[in-house]
């Protein structure tokens, strides 16, 4: 009874239970079912505002084309009126840019081709054109470039070269070099020096010595003296010298002359190659000078060697890449010109 109780008190709570449960589940059906009519009703909302959409699409669509087509109408219309302007435009800062870069070339500076360049930028800035965007745009990058480009510095070098000239005369010529005496004062230096006559009061001489010695003592000091002078004129007669171009040393001195005279002229003639352009043909004066120099010159002397210096500074200073040109700029313009 006892175990039959139990059961029938487990089936009560067990049905219990489903009944609760078949309930929560009837509750949840009709809220998900209430949730699936929402959702169908804005669906079908959301459908018929992507179909009015649509339409509204199709219609700006259709307004989009016909004002595009009267965009490229009213540009063609513009660009009919404009062209000759343009053309006009561009044909004279063709020939602007020409003739700046021919100013360059001639006069070795950059400076009328910026001129140039800046008075173009500036009209196109004016002109305000749509069709010549790409010329304004070439320009800049070609203003960019020929300004910071280095240019070759002409009335500093022909300064140089005019200042070369006129000291030639004062470079001293290995035949007029007397040999550096460096080995004699180290002689001299070596040799122990002779104690001076002790000088000496009167009264101390009156005590001291008859007149006979101090006589003795002057005819020896004399006779050292003479003797060194002696030695040192035979040194001179004789010098011993390292000659590694004979011709050098036996110029005579109507040849010195000569020689000077034309390596005047190759400096000037460096020069003349300098103001016309011809790089080329300076660098070789210069290093025919150089050679001058080492054959025929003391190269020992201070002077002579800030002259070699100076010779190596114009061989670097002479290595001219040539004068920037507006390429990119000649280009654009004739693009333009033909209407791209």
């Amino acid at each position: 009874m006892l175990v039959a109780l139990s059961a029938l008190v487990g089936v009560g709570l067990l049905w219990q239970r489903l009944s609760l449960t078949q309930q929560e589940l009837a509750r949840r059906s009709a809220e998900w079912q209430a949730d699936v009519a929402a959702a169908r009703a804005l669906a079908e909302q959301a459908q018929a505002s992507a179909s009015e959409l649509q339409a509204r699409l199709g219609v700006a669509e259709l307004k989009l084309s016909e004002v595009v087509l009267q965009r490229s109408q009213l540009e063609e219309l513009m660009l009919a009126v404009s062209r000759s302007r343009d053309d006009a435009l561009v044909q004279e800062l063709e020939a602007t840019l020409r003739l700046a870069i021919q100013q360059s070339q001639l006069t070795g500076s950059v400076q009328p081709l910026v001129i140039a360049l800046q008075a173009a930028q500036q009209r196109l800035e004016r002109a305000a054109q749509p069709r010549l965007n790409p010329v304004q745009r070439a320009i800049a990058r070609d203003l960019a470039r020929v300004q910071s480009a280095a240019v070759l510095d002409v009335p500093a070098l022909i300064g140089r070269l005019d200042e070369l000239a006129r000291q030639v005369d004062e470079w001293p010529l290995k035949a007029d070099a007397s040999p550096p005496r460096t080995e004699q004062p180290k002689k001299n230096a070596l040799r122990p020096a002779r104690a001076a006559p002790p000088t000496s009061s009167p009264a101390s001489e009156a005590t001291s010595g008859s007149p006979w010695q101090r006589v003795h003592d002057w005819a020896e000091l004399a006779l050292q003296q003479g003797w060194e002078r002696i030695q040192a004129s035979l040194r001179d007669l004789v010098r011993l010298r390292r000659i590694d171009s004979p011709e050098a040393v036996l110029l005579a001195p109507e040849q010195t002359y000569f020689l000077r005279e034309h390596v005047r002229l190759l400096l000037l003639n460096a020069r003349l190659g300098v103001l016309a352009r011809q790089f080329d043909s300076a660098r070789a004066d210069v290093r025919a000078v150089q050679r001058h120099l080492q054959r025929y010159f003391d190269t020992e002397q201070p002077r002579v060697q800030v002259t070699m210096q100076t010779l190596e500074e114009l061989l670097r200073d002479l290595r001219h890449e040539g004068l920037p040109r507006p390429d990119e700029t000649l280009a654009a313009l004739a693009a333009a010109a033909e209407g791209r």
